[in-house]
């Protein structure tokens, strides 16, 4: 697909950068789901359903439904903003990958700013639903995972193998926010949580990245799969962060805010992500990727849905 960002005809030609023309025109309908799109929902469900986690753990007995209800519902907005404004930045970039080219940018369904004004709409109105109906420490922290992952990961992704290390901070941050949401503090237990969630992306996101090597390479994105032909730190990565994983995800128990069917379950569960990380690291074949992919996706939820039933 040809990339361009001026000139008439060859504008023209590239559905990146522009609405549809008046030859492919986009109907409201079509346009409401291009925006939809644009929030990442599956992400953005996956972002709140972590951070929902983090309060179902911090909160005491009874639960706050109304504080319940407004975090999921600000966390989403704030998940939402960022994919939107994620999208509108590599939008040229997406336009070069097999798995990204059919979203709405790349496609000419939305303008880019209209995609901008989006994404910065949402955003806002996210800080300040958070700040106001939940507490200004969880918006800060969200202002925090917002900046981080816009103005650091995203544009260290076509320059350095580390944007996996830096984005890995804003990823944990969901989990974070639900704690601040019920407790208005951080404390030693957010930071198991938030250690938790930081070594779970390794795995996940470098099986995902030998996966789409190619497709990440024509991009010019640097993840460590992508530079690195023979594959011997990504295998290392892989199987050391599932260590440290399994490691940390004992802790809950050790300090108090979860019980002792939780650790046995944490303990299962960690044994069948080592395995499948061993494995992987051994073989470093895609469909060892996805094997390992698919697991990081169930162990994460598991691990998380027994912290709460048994906090």
């Amino acid at each position: 697909m040809e990339i361009v960002t001026s000139g008439g005809d060859a504008a023209a030609r590239s559905p990146v950068g522009g609405a549809a023309t008046d030859a492919n025109p986009v109907s409201f309908g079509e346009r409401v789901a291009a925006y939809y799109d644009l929030t990442k929902p599956r992400i953005t469900f996956l972002v709140v359903l972590s951070s929902l986690a983090g309060f179902a753990v911090a909160s005491a007995s009874p639960i706050n439904w109304l504080l319940f209800l407004h975090t999921a519902l600000g966390v989403a907005l704030l998940s939402s903003g960022i994919s939107s404004l994620n999208q509108y930045w590599e939008r040229h970039l997406d336009s070069l990958m097999e798995r990204t080219k059919l979203r709405p940018l790349p496609m000419g369904k939305l303008s880019d700013r209209g995609a901008l004004v989006f994404g910065v709409a949402i955003s806002v109105v996210a800080e300040i639903y958070l700040a106001v109906l939940v507490n200004p420490l969880t918006a800060a922290w969200g202002f925090v995972a917002l900046a981080s992952y816009l103005f650091l990961y995203t544009p260290l992704k076509t320059r350095t193998h580390w944007c996996t290390f830096i984005g890995a901070f804003p990823g944990a941050l969901p989990v974070v926010l639900g704690w601040t949401a019920a407790r208005n503090e951080i404390g030693l237990e957010a930071a198991v949580l938030f250690g938790i969630m930081f070594f779970w992306q390794f795995p996940h996101f470098h099986a995902i990245a030998t996966m789409y090597r190619e497709d990440y390479g024509r991009a010019g994105i640097r993840m460590l799969p992508v530079i690195e032909p023979d594959g011997k730190s990504t295998a290392r990565q892989i199987v050391a962060y599932t260590v440290g994983l399994v490691a940390l995800s004992v802790l809950p128990t050790l300090l108090g805010f979860s019980g002792w069917l939780y650790l046995a379950g944490a303990v299962v569960l960690g044994a069948w992500f080592l395995q499948t990380s061993l494995i992987t690291a051994k073989q470093m074949s895609r469909e060892h990727a996805v094997r390992l992919l698919k697991v990081s996706v169930m162990y994460l939820p598991l691990l998380l849905g027994l912290m709460v039933l048994d906090s």
